[in-house]
C-alpha cells in the first residue's frame, strides 16, 4: 500500500484530538454528516456531536465547506469522529452579531430566573434580558418567559466574553420606546422636573419624569439616573438612607447622551457652598459635627453639605476627636470658590502640657 501510495504521489494525512480542519459535505442524513478532510478515510459527525449542532446541520448541504474540530482523531473502523460545535457556535454569533446591527427581533428560549432578569439560550449560546428589558406585561409575570419561545432584541454583544444582552421590551413596546426617543430630544440639560423615585441601587436611584411631545396629548414618561453623588450635597454612603421608592422628587437634567437620561436632585437645589463666605466670616464660633478622621486631621460639619478642616496641627495634644463628636470651632479661613473651609477648635479647657 505505502508503494502505491508513493506511486500515485499522494500523502496520508493524520490528525491529533482537538485540531481544527477544513472540510466538504460528501453525505447527511439524519443521524450523522460524512466530511471528505483529506484523510485515509472520511470524517464523520454523529451521536452527541451531531445532536449538539443539530440546528446548524440543518443549514448545511452536500458541496459546502466548514470547519470542523478532531474528537477522535482515529476510531476502530478507522473513521475520523468530527465536532462542529464551533461552527455552530460562530454560526450562532454571526447571526446574533448581524441581528444587533440591524436590531430585527430574534428568537430565544427563556432558560432560568434570577433577581435580575431572565437567562435565556439562542441555540448553544446563552445570554442575559435584564428586568429593566422587560415589557410591563413580561415585567408582571417573568416566571411565564420560562422554557418559552419568545421574541428578543440584542443591545449588546462581546464574542470575547460569551457576553449577549437582550430586551423584550424592544420588541413588545416598540412604539413605547419610538415615543420616548421623540420625548428624550425634547429634555434640555438644566431643565428642572418633578419625578418619582421608581428604583433604589447600590450606585443611586432611578426617577420617573414626564414630558410631553407637542403633537400629542398625553405626557411620556422617561427615566433617568441619579448617581450616588448626585444625590445631596451631603456625602451619601448609601441611597438608601436618602430616598426610598415612590418618593417624590424634583431633579435637574444634567445630561442627556446616547438615548440615556442623567439626572441630579441635589442641583434641583440651592448649594450650600453659594452663601458659604457670606455666612461664615473670619473667627465666626460655629457649632459643628465631626464626620470623618484622617490622618490630617478631622472633617466637621457645620451645616448639610457644608465641611471644613480642624487641621492636625489645630488639635491639643491629648485631644482625640471621633466621628460624630459634638465640637465648638471658629472659621480660620474661607473659600467658597474652592470649597474649602479651614476651622479652629475653640479650646474650654487648658491643653495637656500648658504651663
Amino acid at each position: 500500500m505505502e508503494e502505491l501510495l508513493a506511486s500515485t504521489g499522494q500523502k496520508i494525512r493524520s490528525f491529533s484530538r482537538g485540531e481544527k480542519v477544513e472540510g466538504e459535505v460528501i453525505g447527511i442524513t439524519k443521524k450523522n454528516v460524512a466530511m471528505d478532510i483529506g484523510g485515509k478515510s472520511e470524517g464523520l459527525v454523529a451521536e452527541k456531536a451531531f445532536d449538539e449542532a443539530k440546528s446548524y446541520i440543518k443549514g448545511l448541504k452536500v458541496g459546502d465547506k466548514v470547519r470542523a474540530t478532531v474528537i477522535v482523531p482515529e476510531s476502530p473502523d478507522g473513521t475520523v469522529i468530527l465536532s462542529l460545535r464551533h461552527a455552530a457556535n460562530d454560526a450562532i454569533w454571526e447571526r446574533i452579531e448581524k441581528a444587533q446591527k440591524t436590531q430585527e427581533p430574534i428568537s430565544v428560549q427563556g432558560k432560568s430566573l434570577n433577581p435580575s432578569g431572565i437567562n435565556i439560550e439562542i441555540g448553544n449560546l446563552l445570554g442575559f434580558v435584564p428586568t429593566s428589558q422587560l415589557g410591563k406585561e413580561a415585567a408582571k409575570n417573568p416566571q411565564g418567559l420560562i422554557d418559552n419561545t419568545f421574541k428578543a432584541v440584542v443591545i449588546e454583544t462581546d464574542r470575547s466574553t460569551n457576553r449577549i444582552i437582550l430586551s423584550e421590551r424592544a420588541v413588545s413596546e416598540s412604539k413605547e420606546i419610538e415615543e420616548e426617543k421623540k420625548a428624550l430630544k425634547l429634555v434640555k440639560e438644566g431643565e428642572l422636573y418633578e419625578g418619582k423615585v421608581t428604583t433604589v441601587t447600590d450606585f443611586g436611584c432611578f426617577v420617573e419624569i414626564k414630558t410631553k411631545i407637542p403633537e400629542k396629548k398625553e405626557t411620556v414618561a422617561l427615566e433617568g439616573l441619579v448617581h450616588i453623588s448626585e444625590l445631596s450635597w451631603e456625602k451619601v454612603d448609601k441611597p438608601s438612607d436618602v430616598v426610598v421608592k415612590g418618593d417624590k422628587v424634583k431633579v435637574k437634567v444634567i445630561g442627556v447622551k446616547d438615548g440615556k437620561l442623567s439626572l441630579s436632585i441635589k442641583q434641583a437645589k440651592r448649594d450650600p457652598w453659594d452663601e458659604v463666605e457670606e455666612k461664615y466670616k473670619k473667627d465666626t464660633k460655629v457649632l459643628g459635627e465631626v464626620v470623618r478622621v484622617s490622618d490630617f486631621g478631622a472633617f466637621v460639619q457645620i451645616e448639610p453639605g457644608v465641611e471644613g478642616l480642624v487641621h492636625l496641627t489645630k488639635i491639643p495634644p491629648g485631644k482625640k476627636l471621633s466621628r460624630g463628636d459634638k465640637v465648638d470651632c471658629y472659621v480660620e479661613e474661607v473659600d467658597g470658590k474652592n470649597r474649602r473651609l479651614s476651622l479652629g477648635l475653640v479650646l474650654t479647657e487648658k491643653p495637656v502640657g500648658y504651663k
